[in-house]
């Protein structure tokens, strides 16, 4: 800060030492002029000047150092008081765009809940049809067709409810309600939502749980185990996918493990990406891009670790890591 006030008062230093070296100047060139006189008057205003760029380094510093020490916030409290004319104009300027950006802020904010409840409106105003289609569908004869239309009917459902939770997304802290979940219930009401696109596929489930319950949030959870299944039923043919839990060092781990087209490992890095697709697949045009960042934005509130180990043509891993017990504090406290 005394660099930069220095550099900002240069033209005023500049101006007293040019007045010194004039005085000297002049001294030196008229003989009747008592060099002694104006040495001393060079000195005592020199250092008068210093005294006096002291004090006002002091006072004109003070606001400055207290505005930029501030949290950035739209807190009208942190602004610090200003107790000069252009300290008045930075005062008033700051509290206009505060309070201009916070009215921006709340419109925003109440735009965004209202295009929420609309969409989330909408999703279950189509859930009414979605639900009617089914059932018709379940009274065709025609399986060949009735297997068509139910994966497509199965995708259908899987966008809306993948919109669905995107929406609430911005609001899951206060949506979050820890309770023991029975694991196995939720991973067998996941695959028989899967049951006949799988079947369609030639995919079959080997399941061990060795445990069965965990503490975390049941609704959150089953979306990410079923963005997690569907990616592995999406990218497999003719195969089995592992479904394990166990216990590791005091920790719940869950895997789901599938023998299908697998990642490339310069895609690794990148699949929770928000939009991203994979290189290798560039054609799926009906990919997304959204159900793996989903899943780790909702793993990252849940504490879960989230890790994918995966070989091209051989299959892909993905491992939910549990939180310790003496971790859950932190969640409650959230």
């Amino acid at each position: 800060m005394i660099r930069t006030f220095l550099v900002e008062r240069i033209s005023w230093i500049g101006l007293l030492v040019l007045l010194q070296g004039l005085a000297l100047l002049l001294t030196y060139l008229d003989p009747a002029i008592p060099m002694t006189a104006v040495l001393y008057y060079v000195f005592l205003s020199s250092f008068i000047c210093s005294v006096f760029l002291i004090v006002r380094y002091q006072q004109e510093t003070r606001f400055y150092h207290k505005l930029k020490n501030r949290d950035s916030d739209f807190d009208l409290t942190s602004v610090p008081e200003a107790n000069r004319p252009f300290e008045a104009i930075v005062e008033e300027a700051m509290t206009e765009q505060i309070e201009r950006l916070k009215q921006e802020g709340s419109e925003n904010q109440m735009l965004l809940e209202q295009e929420k409840d609309e969409m989330l409106s909408w999703i279950h105003e189509v859930k009414t049809p979605m639900t009617a289609i089914h059932l018709i569908m379940d009274r065709m004869e025609d399986q060949k067709l009735k297997a068509q239309l139910t994966y497509e009917w199965l995708r259908i459902h899987l966008l809306l409810d993948q919109q669905l939770h995107q929406k609430r997304m911005p609001f899951i802290e206060n949506d979050l309600y820890l309770e023991q979940t029975d694991l196995e219930s939720l991973v067998f009401t996941e695959i028989k939502t899967l049951q006949s696109w799988c079947v369609q596929k030639g995919l079959g489930f080997d399941v061990d749980l060795n445990v069965t319950s965990v503490l975390s949030d049941a609704k959150w959870l089953a979306f990410m185990i079923r963005q997690l299944l569907t990616n592995s039923v999406k990218y497999s043919e003719n195969a089995e996918i592992y479904i394990r839990s166990f216990e590791k060092d005091r920790q719940i781990i869950f895997e789901i493990e599938d023998e299908g087209q697998g990642i490339d490992e310069k895609d690794i890095p990148r699949i929770f990406n928000k939009g991203f697709t994979s290189t290798t697949q560039h054609q799926d045009h009906a990919a997304t891009g959204m159900g793996l960042y989903l899943t780790k934005k909702i793993a990252r509130s849940l504490h879960i670790h989230i890790d994918v180990q995966s070989i091209r043509n051989e299959g892909t891993t993905f491992t939910l890591s549990f939180p310790k017990k003496n971790e859950f504090e932190a969640i409650r406290g959230m």
